[in-house]
């Protein structure tokens, strides 16, 4: 995959920020890997300056989407009713919170409603068989998955297990468009993966409307590359318009 022409490889992305507490605990030579293979853009994202931010990690879509926080706060009746359908379905609490790699290789706890049976991630070893990637991907999707609820089932259909996500983007861990958090962490991506973690992932974005589940990992990550290139307000606003149209179509879901 070869780098756009208007950015740069290697050690320079230092710009957002210092080393995070997060960023220490990984091990040093999967750190230095991860930030040789980080993608940076040399220009800001309004007027082009040389040295600017790029919109993806800019202060603006970061203020952009602290409606975050009202979001959560119009769909609060939304979210109490899933939680009660949830509680009622079977047993086991209404969140559940999956450690998912983000930005520069950073593992957090990443909410989501819980769509499967409480001993779900116990269970995943003896169903890789299943996996509709193959045993051997590294990502782990089943079509008719026997640990999902079948109150779950509906969450996952239209993807309202993943409104907590707000909750993420609230406290800057996440963004509303960006790649989605994988759950297994950096170590296990090849190299040609690891440009993705270049920004902070999203609740939506490409992959979330060009097939989800359907597709695999490899792809998953030229979309993510290929929103990195084209990144900007107008991308953002196209992708938070369709994703609707795809999440209710109940096109890849699984």
């Amino acid at each position: 995959m070869n780098a756009p022409g208007n950015s740069l490889q290697g050690p320079s992305l230092a710009k957002d920020g210092q080393t995070s507490p997060q960023e220490k605990r990984i091990d040093p030579s999967q750190r230095e890997k991860i930030q040789n293979a980080l993608w940076v853009h040399n220009h800001g994202w309004l007027i082009g300056r040389q040295g600017g931010r790029p919109w993806t990690l800019s202060r603006t879509k970061r203020l952009s989407e602290t409606l975050a926080a009202l979001l959560l706060l119009l769909l609060s009746p939304l979210l109490l009713g899933i939680a009660l359908l949830i509680k009622l379905g079977s047993p086991g609490p209404v969140l559940f919170v999956q450690q998912r790699t983000g930005f520069r290789g950073r593992r957090f706890g990443m909410f989501k409603f819980r769509s499967m049976v409480a001993n779900a991630e116990a269970l995943k070893e003896s169903l890789r068989h299943l996996n509709k990637h193959g045993p051997e991907s590294i990502d782990f999707k089943i079509d008719a998955d026997p640990r999902v609820t079948p109150i779950g089932r509906w969450l996952r259909r239209t993807s309202l297990d993943e409104l907590p996500n707000l909750i993420n983007v609230v406290r800057g861990e996440m963004r509303l468009v960006g790649p989605r958090p994988t759950s297994f962490n950096a170590s296990r991506y090849h190299q040609h993966h690891l440009g993705r973690l270049s920004i902070y992932p999203g609740m939506t974005g490409l992959w979330q409307i060009s097939g989800r589940s359907n597709v695999d990992f490899d792809d998953r990550v030229e979309l993510d590359m290929a929103y990195i290139r084209r990144q900007g307000p107008l991308l953002d606003l196209w992708i938070l318009l369709k994703t609707p149209i795809e999440v209710f179509s109940g096109h890849g879901a699984s």
